[in-house]
């Protein structure tokens, strides 16, 4: 593999849009780690992935603790690509990184505990080769440890310069807004939100952004294709090499109903007279909220990540269009 230089005109070719009211703009498309990137895919084409998605401008790159498989693996992979690729424009990067779902045996390798947090991020760390990531998460909401010792644990990661700043995942939002309280009278830069949202999936509209807003933070969505139904991938069929046809899988393949296919298909009809791929209409969906500050993008081949970014290129919707989705999203229970 030849000596990485990035392109040249890679900031001319993303939108940056502000995080909340921080200092810090993420690009409008973000790549995850979550899948791709353990020691199961090819670490050349994660490689590759990480190249193309920096060379348009994509210059934040999404981590946890777990992802993989196996746990910790695309923390690894990632700090040897790191290492050999971006240590020259780690001042260019965010980079960040989570911890709350299981990561080792025992009762000290999940959820919420001062213990955990900062004993997982000192790994993380240690994984990728880096002095400090730029965001710290807390994974998921702990329903067994107070918020305070939680959120104590965030302050304290930063104060000791492991984070610049810190945000949370999948908090409900009266969790976020008392998380919020705790971090605003600790001084803690508490900037960001990353939730779960995407057509089939929208619990955010009922008062987490809004939340939000009010609490002047930022959003980072993941999983805006639905793992993958929000696609052409599963209209003919399930495809061999798809989610849903690994036994086991984070998608369950009876999930895809002739009902849930049919609105696709309609959708898709939506997104061809809109001159997108159904893809780069959920997208553009998404970031017609300004609250909505990044979408969490992942992919497995180059050519499924340039397709994302291409949806860049055409982010409006006239008020009919929104009319017409909002026809076939409402019948979606």
């Amino acid at each position: 593999m030849n000596k990485y230089t990035a392109a040249e005109d890679r900031y001319e070719k993303m939108i940056y849009r502000r995080c909340g009211k921080s200092g810090i703009k993420l690009p409008l498309l973000s790549l995850g780690l979550w899948h791709n990137f353990g020691n199961t895919t090819s670490f050349e084409n994660s490689r590759q992935l990480l190249r193309t998605a920096f060379d348009n401008g994509i210059t934040h790159f999404d981590l946890a603790n777990n992802y993989g498989p196996p746990y910790g693996s695309a923390e690894t992979n990632f700090g040897k690509i790191f290492k050999e690729d971006f240590q020259a424009y780690r001042d260019e990067l965010l980079i960040s990184t989570k911890a709350g779902w299981d990561m080792w045996p025992g009762p000290y390798g999940n959820f919420g505990s001062r213990k955990y947090l900062i004993a997982s991020l000192d790994q993380s760390l240690k994984r990728m080769g880096l002095d400090y990531v730029d965001i710290f998460y807390h994974h998921r909401p702990d329903p067994s440890t107070p918020l305070e010792e939680t959120m104590g644990a965030l302050d304290q990661i930063v104060r000791q310069g492991k984070a610049l700043y810190v945000g949370v995942s999948q908090y409900s939002a009266g969790q976020t807004a008392k998380a919020a309280e705790i971090l605003r009278n600790l001084g803690t830069p508490f900037i960001i939100h990353q939730p779960r949202y995407n057509m089939f999936d929208r619990w955010v509209e009922d008062g987490l952004l809004d939340t939000l807003e009010k609490e002047g933070l930022g959003s980072i969505v993941f999983s805006p294709l639905e793992q993958g139904i929000l696609t052409s991938k599963y209209l003919d069929g399930i495809p061999a090499d798809s989610r849903a046809a690994i036994e086991g899988g984070y998608l369950d393949k009876n999930k895809i109903t002739p009902r849930l296919l049919e609105q696709v298909e309609q959708l898709n009809e939506i997104a061809q007279n809109c001159d997108q791929s159904l893809a780069q209409m959920a997208i553009a969906w998404l970031l017609k909220d300004d609250r909505v500050t990044s979408v969490l993008i992942g992919a497995s081949k180059t050519s499924q990540l340039k397709d994302n970014i291409a949806v860049l290129q055409n982010l409006k919707f006239t008020k009919e269009e929104l009319i017409r989705i909002e026809d076939v999203l409402i019948e979606v229970v």
